[in-house]
Formats: C-alpha cells, sequence, structure tokens
C-alpha cells in the first residue's frame, strides 16, 4: 500500500528460496527475511532474523516433547479393544474398582492405552454431549482436554506398553531438558556475540567509520534510502548537539521534577494493569463455578483479552510519558523498552500469583473429592457383594470410564490458561495488523487523492513497522512457551504454528502496509540488548514452573506423577529399582544438599575469576593498542624526518 509501486518486484526477488537450506520451513522463514530485507534494508530483517532463529529453538523443543512425551503415549501397536480380558483384570489403580476394558491393556499396545481406556482419558458423562462443540474446543475442553495436548492425559504408571516404556520418568527429564536447553543455546548466542565483538575501543575513528560505512547497500526501496540518509545525518546531529549540551546550563530541577511526574505515571500505569489482571483472574474463576452456557464470549475470554489489550495500550501511554523526560533518542528508546518489558513481565508474574490461588483452592478441593472417591469406592463394592448369592462368583465389575468420579487436575488448568493465553495473543495480534495497518494503508492511499491535506506525509500517515515493539513480543510470547510447556507438551508445536504463520502475515504487512520506522534499533542476534532480556525472562519463566515441581503435590489422579507427594519423586523411584543398591547411594550423596551448595559456590567463584581475567585480558588488548598506534605515530615521524634528510641531502649535492 505505500506509494512506491515496487512492492510487487520487490516480493518477487525476496520469493526463492535460499540455497543450502535443508529444512522446509527455515528456508520458506529465510525468503521472507529476504523479502523484508530488499524492502526496508537490514534492520527490518534483523527482525525476521530473530523469529527464524527462535523458531529453530521452538523446533527442538517440540522434538524433544513430541518423540518422548507425546508420541509415546498416543502410539498404539493395536487398534480396537481385546476380545478376552486381561489375567490382572482384578487389579486396581489406585483404590478404584478397575474393569479389564478400562486399564488392563497395557500389554496389547505398543506404549500408551488409547482414548476412553481411563478415566483420565475419557470425557465425563457430563461432558459428552458438548464435548466436541466449537466453542468447546476453542476454550481447549472437552475432547482438547482430554488428549495429549495437556497433562492431565499420560499415564501414571512406570513403565506403559510391551516396550516398557518410562513415561513418567521421561516426562519429568525432557520437561528438565528443555529448560537446561533454552539456557545453554541463548548463553552460547550471548557469548558469541561478545566473541565477535572483540575488544578495543568502539570511539577509534568514529566519524570516520559513520561517513564510509554507515550506508545499507541491500536497500532496494526509495523512500527506504530517504530514511537512512535521514538517520546518518541525524546521528552526525545528535553528536553536535551532544558537545554543545554539554556547555549549556540547563533547569535541572524542571527537568529532574518532570522525570519525577513521568515515572509516577508509569509507576501507577503498572500498578493499574495489574490490578486489572488479577481482577480479571478472579472473575473468570466466578465464571468457572458458573453454568458455561449462560455466559457470553466476553465472559469466557475476558481475562486474555485484558491482558492482550495492556499489552497493546499501555506502551503507547509509556511513550507519552517519555515526552516529559527529554532524554537522548536512544536512552528514551531503552527506557521505553524496559518499562514495556516490565509491564509484559509484571503482567504475567500477576497472572501466575492469581493462578496459585485457584491452584491452592483445588488442592482442597482435591482432598474432599478424594475422601468422597473412596466413600463411592466402597458403596459400589457393598452393592456388588451384596448382588452375589452365597458363595458364588461373578463377573469383575464393569464401571464406565466416564462414570468414575474424578477430582480437579490442577495441571491441566494451568497448561490450559497459558496456551488460552497464546492463541489469544495470536488473534490480538493478527487483527491488529488488519485494523491498524491494512484498513488504515487502504484508507491513507484511496482517500489521499480527495483530502484536504497529504494523508501520506501527515496525519494518519501510513504505520512504521516497530521493530522493538515486535521483538519484545516476540520473547514475552516464548517466556509463556517456557512457563506453560511442562502443564502443555503441545505449547512449543503452537509456537512453532504461531511462528510460521506470523512470519508470512507480517512480512505481508511489512510489504503492503508499513513504512520504514524512523529509529533505528537492530534487532538481530548479534544485539546482547535483546537477548539479555530473553536470559532474564527465561529466568523469571523457570522459577514458578521449578517451585511447582518441588513444593506442591500433583494430582491424585490425572498426570504421569499422580499417586506421588511430589513430582520429582520419580527421580528417587527409578534409581532403586533401576540402578544396582551402590550407584543410587552414590547418586544419592552427590545430590547432599551440603555438597550441592559446595559445588555451587565453587562455580560463582570460578565465575568470578573468569570475570576478572577477561577484564584483565581486556584492559591488556588496549594498553597494547595504544602502544602500537604511539609506534606507527613514532615511525610516520621517522619516516618523515628520513625523507626529508634525503631531500636535503639530494638538494645539496646539485
Amino acid at each position: 500500500m505505500p506509494r512506491t509501486q515496487e512492492n510487487s518486484t520487490e516480493w518477487s526477488v525476496g520469493g526463492p528460496s535460499i540455497k543450502d537450506v535443508v529444512n522446509f520451513s527455515e528456508k520458506n522463514i529465510a525468503t521472507g527475511e529476504k523479502g523484508g530485507r530488499g524492502q526496508f534494508g537490514s534492520s527490518v530483517a534483523s527482525y525476521f532474523l530473530f523469529l527464524r532463529w527462535m523458531y529453530g529453538v521452538n523446533m527442538v523443543l517440540f522434538i524433544l516433547t513430541f518423540s518422548l512425551i507425546m508420541l509415546p503415549e498416543e502410539a498404539r501397536g493395536a487398534a480396537g479393544l481385546p476380545r478376552k480380558p486381561c489375567s490382572l483384570c482384578g487389579e486396581r489403580e489406585q483404590g478404584r474398582i478397575c474393569s479389564p476394558r478400562s486399564v488392563k491393556l497395557c500389554t496389547q499396545y505398543l506404549w500408551g492405552l488409547p482414548y476412553g481406556s481411563l478415566p483420565r482419558k475419557t470425557v465425563p458423562r457430563a461432558e459428552e454431549a458438548s464435548a466436541a462443540n466449537f466453542g468447546v474446543l476453542y476454550d481447549f475442553n472437552g475432547l482438547a482436554q482430554y488428549s495429549v495436548l495437556f497433562y492431565g492425559y499420560y499415564n501414571n504408571k512406570r513403565t506403559i506398553g510391551w516396550m516398557n516404556f518410562r513415561l513418567p520418568l521421561s516426562y519429568f527429564l525432557v520437561g528438565i531438558m528443555c529448560i537446561g536447553y533454552s539456557f545453554l543455546v541463548v548463553l552460547r548466542a550471548m557469548t558469541k556475540n561478545i566473541g565477535d565483538d572483540g575488544g578495543g575501543d568502539d570511539n577509534t575513528f568514529n566519524f570516520s567509520w559513520k561517513v564510509f560505512t554507515s550506508w545499507d547497500y541491500l536497500i532496494g526501496n526509495p523512500e527506504t534510502a530517504d530514511n537512512k540518509f535521514n538517520s546518518i545525518a541525524m546521528n552526525f546531529r545528535e553528536a553536535i548537539i551532544e558537545e554543545r549540551a554539554a556547555q549549556v546550563e540547563e533547569n535541572i530541577h524542571l527537568i529532574r521534577f518532570l522525570r519525577f511526574l513521568a515515572n509516577f505515571f508509569v509507576f501507577l500505569t503498572l500498578g493499574g494493569s495489574g490490578y486489572l489482571i488479577f481482577w480479571a483472574v478472579k472473575r473468570s474463576q466466578e465464571f468457572a463455578q458458573q453454568d458455561p452456557d449462560t455466559l457470553g464470549w466476553w465472559e469466557k475470554n475476558e481475562m486474555n483479552m485484558v491482558m492482550s489489550l495492556l499489552g497493546m495500550f499501555c506502551p503507547t501511554l509509556f511513550d507519552l510519558f517519555a515526552e516529559l523526560e527529554d532524554y537522548h533518542p536512544l536512552i528514551a528508546l531503552k527506557w521505553l523498552l524496559g518499562r514495556i518489558f516490565a509491564l509484559l513481565l509484571g503482567n504475567l508474574y500477576v497472572f501466575i500469583l492469581a493462578l496459585m490461588d485457584e491452584i491452592n483452592n483445588k488442592i482442597e478441593e482435591e482432598k474432599l473429592v478424594k475422601a468422597n472417591i473412596t466413600l463411592w469406592e466402597a458403596n459400589m463394592i457393598k452393592a456388588y457383594n451384596a448382588s452375589l448369592s452365597g458363595n458364588s462368583t461373578g463377573p469383575p465389575y464393569f464401571v464406565h470410564p466416564a462414570d468414575v468420579p474424578r477430582g480437579p487436575c490442577w495441571e491441566t488448568m494451568v497448561g490450559q490458561e497459558f496456551v488460552r493465553l497464546t492463541v489469544s495473543d495470536v488473534l490480538t495480534t493478527y487483527v491488529t495488523i488488519l485494523i491498524g495497518d491494512f484498513l488504515r494503508a487502504c484508507f491513507v492511499r484511496f482517500c489521499n487523492y480527495c483530502w484536504c491535506w497529504d494523508l501520506e506525509y501527515g496525519y494518519p500517515s501510513y504505520t512504521e513497522f516497530d521493530i522493538s515493539g515486535n521483538v519484545l513480543a516476540l520473547i514475552f510470547n516464548q517466556g509463556m512457551i517456557w512457563m506453560g510447556s511442562f502443564f502443555a507438551p503441545s505449547l512449543p508445536g503452537i509456537n512453532i504454528l504461531r511462528l510460521h504463520t506470523s512470519m508470512y502475515f507480517q512480512c505481508w504487512a511489512v510489504m503492503c502496509c508499513n513504512v520504514p520506522e524512523a529509529r533505528v534499533f537492530k534487532a538481530s542476534r548479534s544485539n546482547n540488548f535483546y537477548l539479555g532480556m530473553l536470559l532474564l525472562i527465561l529466568f523469571l519463566s523457570t522459577m514458578p514452573v521449578l517451585y511447582m515441581i518441588v513444593s506442591l503435590p500433583p494430582s491424585f489422579d490425572c498426570g504421569p506423577f499422580s499417586g506421588k507427594n511430589r513430582m520429582f519423586e520419580v527421580i528417587g523411584e527409578t534409581l532403586e529399582q533401576d540402578f544396582p543398591s551402590w550407584m543410587a547411594k552414590i547418586l544419592r550423596q552427590l545430590s547432599n544438599p551440603g555438597l550441592v551448595i559446595a559445588v555451587v559456590l565453587v562455580m560463582a567463584l570460578t565465575i568470578y575469576y573468569l570475570n576478572a581475567t577477561a577484564k584483565g585480558q581486556k584492559a591488556a588488548n588496549l594498553d597494547l593498542k595504544k602502544k602500537m598506534k604511539q609506534q606507527a605515530l613514532e615511525n610516520k615521524l621517522r619516516n618523515k624526518k628520513m625523507a626529508a634528510a634525503r631531500a636535503a641531502a639530494a638538494a645539496g649535492g646539485h
């Protein structure tokens, strides 16, 4: 839609696939990145490079969860139910009455049991009528809730199928492995960037580098070229203004007051957004106790929409508050990004704290449900025994899994909330692009001919492509994936679909509806500012998950850790039953808290020593560089003197 007519030609240039890319999906993303680069230069392309990198990280996480958790639970070697009962049909599962059809099919299947074989794998009888409705599935209830998408579906048997696959152990180790891999890949990218940056003084020949290396030769749009020219000129103006501003006395008291006022408004906005989210979560808990048929669309999606709308409008308020502070443009941009990051992270943590209240309520509810189930089992056994005459024996009593009472599964509830948040955020982003970018571009494009002023260069003009805001949205969404993937193994796969569709949709918006951003802030992996934010949100996202794993008891009748006091007890169970006693004893000694604390202290001291050594080597490199410069100047002066002496000797000879 922008004014130039080169969009179609630029898109066709970016269309062909990149050579030497094996993965088809990465090839498509690289294609979009080339199109954006040819249209807007490397600044916009850096966002798509960052998106492709995030796509690769999520692909590894999805491969781990799909191959080691979802596939073993769902893969079956035989279809249907066996014709005659298993010889172990009399065994009970967790104290409840079992049947040949509902429990003892382990030897008939490759790995996991099918849908309908266990209560945790079956929709309750009261929900069967609406289990396949679109509204129910869109809310990830019904058939979606009782599937491999969520934690509660998985079996708690130590080994499943005739292959004796250890599903609970695999589930726990894959969850820890995903967290460890994420830390490893982010830290590796940051250290690689530090190594690429190298040492030395960045201010050496600063203006010369700006003059001769500032141009972006990948720009293929005249409008982008004009913006780049203005950006380079602005850099020189800023440098000159900074020199002059250092010599000008300002009203420092007024500046401090305005900055205090701006930060006061920022804190009010952050506090108000946190209160709104807490209030929305409490209302959603009240709505959950009501009949879903009596609730409207807004009541069902209120909490997700509140979080999405706050993330959309609060950054605009922060941008207005920044006008009061009168910071340097780059400093103001970093403050803005930091405030947006604090907003998103604060909203996420308020959401988690509100969820913790709901989790505690469900844990208390489980105690009552467990007692009721015990009473129900006793009554069923009593009625069954009364139906037998004398000493006669009958077939095992059959209770369909859909009719078995069950307790609330707080792990599935947490996974559902994060899946809903992810889907809601995606839909909000796409609707915003369609309405805020596409319709606005259509209005500017076609109404400019009959309007009173120039809509393209005046108000409202075309929407700028917000590089920093889009990257922060990627980081925030990835934090939700890390936080919720332990309770919803399907989240990395959903995020891959989101990233894949987002690449095409946003690339189309960039080529058709957007103009380059006036302020350039590169967002590729070579910028450790964004990677530092990604590392911080990774750390803060995994803390609640680790707390839940260590401190909260798992639900008693759903998920792979049901029947245990804590989720991590699966490690001790494996050590006792699968390892020799001497090896289990050694591993227990290695996990002693005193030894762990000592190892952590040694690691901290080692990191401090290596950091100090690196700083010393960097300082030594700077000193050596200064000496080399001084030596070069001395050699230059010596050569000049020798040349002058030769010239004087030649003149005297004549």
